[in-house]
């Protein structure tokens, strides 16, 4: 039994270190919403910039962290920095607020949520208010809806709210913090992407640290406005036309009630990244990153995606006159919830096989579907 536990120790070895789970939680505090991701690309620059030469921010905010800029050859990897959010969209005279999706954001879970709403003054504090249980009935009580759900700031009428710096296109962020749950699972709000933004640092880290020498640009990709379309990406992409990229991001774990395997298929947190087949992922990198992946012994799980990915892969597969992309996802648990989970040793095998792939790509490598 004792050389189990010692075998399994091993199996788990962290590659994460205390300044890494630090920063993690930082990162995943800090409210990024599509289209005001400043704060936490300051924050992601910070931590990657002693693991790479140069950094490039774009017009919309897109920060990158390259390693060997003057190269010819350039190889990204990628995730998305931003979260889902609401705007504030119309204040009634009585001073409640209602909202605007800005991304994909849940309305079924908003009555009781508390809230932040970001102004030129500052963070105000709301809530999303509802009906007492006891004053509705049962045969005719609404559900949730865009356009039912509000926001209470504490405030008597219009004049009052706007007095505290709240207009119509003010973002509006849950409130919620980072937490482990049985010390194996990482949990909180907006862990898609910014789960994504810390794995691709830890590969910077993992080079730089162990002294690894790349032939090619490597350039560390943290994208704005995934959430609403694939935006930074697609931007991003014709700026640094890249040879190769490879893009993480989430995907949903399945086993949980009221998820369909038939639907969304079988993949499970605890199993390792997920490998996905579309016709945006190129069959060449997926190749060479199933065979890292076996060599490696890092556990992976496979996924069909139909006619999309859904993820930055897109923009990056059909941008720049086609560039060969793959994509590592991480399963995820509630999705677009305050309540994301992921595992930990998935997102430290996600780190492991992106960190193997890169390394095994040459600098003339040739990635044409037909040679």
């Amino acid at each position: 039994m004792a050389k189990k536990k010692e075998k399994a120790a091993k199996a788990h070895k962290s590659i994460l270190t205390k300044d890494s789970l630090a920063f993690l939680e930082r990162y995943l505090n800090n409210p990024s919403p599509t289209g005001f991701e400043s704060a936490g690309q300051k924050l992601w620059l910070e931590y990657i910039r002693p693991y790479v030469d140069e950094h490039i921010v774009d017009n919309y905010g897109t920060a990158v962290g390259v390693i060997n800029p003057k190269a010819e050859y350039k190889v990204v990897i990628e995730a998305h920095a931003d979260e889902i959010s609401w705007f504030v969209h119309y204040i009634t005279k009585e001073g409640f607020i209602y909202v605007k999706r800005n991304g994909g954001s849940d309305h079924m879970i908003a009555p009781s949520m508390r809230v932040n709403i970001h102004t030129d003054k500052g963070i105000v504090k709301a809530v999303f208010g509802w009906p007492a249980i006891h004053v509705r009935n049962a045969k005719t009580e609404l559900v949730p809806t865009t356009e039912n759900i509000f926001l209470d700031c504490g405030c008597n009428s219009k004049e009052e709210v706007e007095k505290l710096g709240v207009h119509v296109g003010c973002v509006v962020t849950f409130v919620d913090k980072f937490m482990m749950l049985n010390e194996s699972n990482f949990t909180g709000r907006a862990l898609d992407n910014r789960m994504g933004g810390f794995m691709i640092a830890e590969v910077a880290r993992l080079l730089k640290e162990r002294g690894d020498k790349l032939p090619f640009g490597l350039y560390i990709t943290n994208s704005v406005q995934e959430e609403v379309g694939l935006r930074g990406a697609e931007m991003i992409v014709e700026r640094i036309r890249p040879d190769l990229a490879i893009v993480t991001d989430v995907t949903h774990d399945t086993q949980t009630p009221m998820m369909s395997k038939v639907q969304s298929g079988d993949i499970a947190c605890g199993k390792g990244p997920v490998l996905s087949y579309a016709p945006a992922v190129h069959n060449n990198v997926l190749r060479h990153i199933v065979k890292t992946a076996e060599k490696e012994k890092i556990p992976f799980q496979r996924l069909a995606a139909s006619r999309a990915t859904g993820t930055d892969t897109d923009a990056f597969a059909y941008g720049a006159s086609g560039v060969p992309s793959a994509l590592i996802s991480l399963p995820l648990r509630y999705m677009h919830t305050t309540v994301e989970t992921v595992n930990r040793w998935d997102a430290e095998n996600v780190i492991k096989l992106i960190h193997a792939s890169v390394k095994g790509i040459k600098a003339d490598q040739d990635m044409r579907y037909f040679k």
